[in-house]
């Protein structure tokens, strides 16, 4: 998706050879234009396949699933990281490891919100060793309900992820796919120009 591989190009940052920092547009602050586009894009992608609806993590997940949920006309459930008053009782739960910050989540969702008659389209920012992933597929399926696929944002496909969900026959669409940020350089896969940019 050339409008997210030009914000990366302009506005990333290459914090070591595993780590993009998108803070401007994605995962702090968000750019509710560019989200809209990459909703669209999702949609797109994912049309005639049935979505009833889109699952992803709070928080970083949120915006871009919820314009896809408003492209397709479906609900957006977010599962939570965080134990609340409200959240108590009869959850689907996934054990999710962070390599970020090093610790396991235990993450929730309410069994009245997902279903067997549904069709989800799971949706995350990042795809990298593929743990946050596996864990909405893993509570999707303790729910029964159908995996169309997985869209993300941005994948590292230098890093498992991404080889983990397609073994497993998922379905996945990734608007940009990174092969590198050695030397502070990122490099995708598949770009229209077929070489390196440097950023920040």
């Amino acid at each position: 998706m050339k409008q997210l591989t030009e914000k990366i190009k302009a506005e990333g940052s290459v914090l070591s050879p595993t780590i993009l920092k998108v803070d401007t547009f994605l995962n702090h602050q968000v750019d509710p234009q560019l989200m809209l586009e990459i909703g669209k894009e999702f949609a797109s992608r994912f049309a005639g396949s049935g979505i009833t609806k889109i699952l992803t993590i709070e928080s970083s997940g949120i915006a871009p699933a919820v314009m896809a949920g408003l492209q397709l006309q479906v609900p957006v459930v977010f599962a939570r990281k965080r134990k609340s008053l409200t959240l108590v009782k009869d959850l689907i739960t996934a054990s999710v490891y962070s390599f970020t910050k090093e610790e396991n989540n235990e993450i929730s969702v309410s069994s009245k919100f997902l279903s067997e008659d549904d069709t989800v389209l799971i949706i995350d920012d990042f795809l990298a060793n593929g743990q946050a992933a596996l864990g909405l597929a893993e509570i999707a399926n303790k729910a029964k309900a159908y995996i169309a696929g997985f869209g993300i944002v941005i994948e590292k496909g230098f890093q498992d992820g991404g080889r983990l969900l397609r073994e497993e026959g998922y379905r996945v669409e990734s608007l940009a796919i990174i092969k590198s940020l050695e030397n502070s350089i990122v490099t995708f896969e598949h770009s229209d120009e077929g070489k390196a940019e440097m950023i920040r």
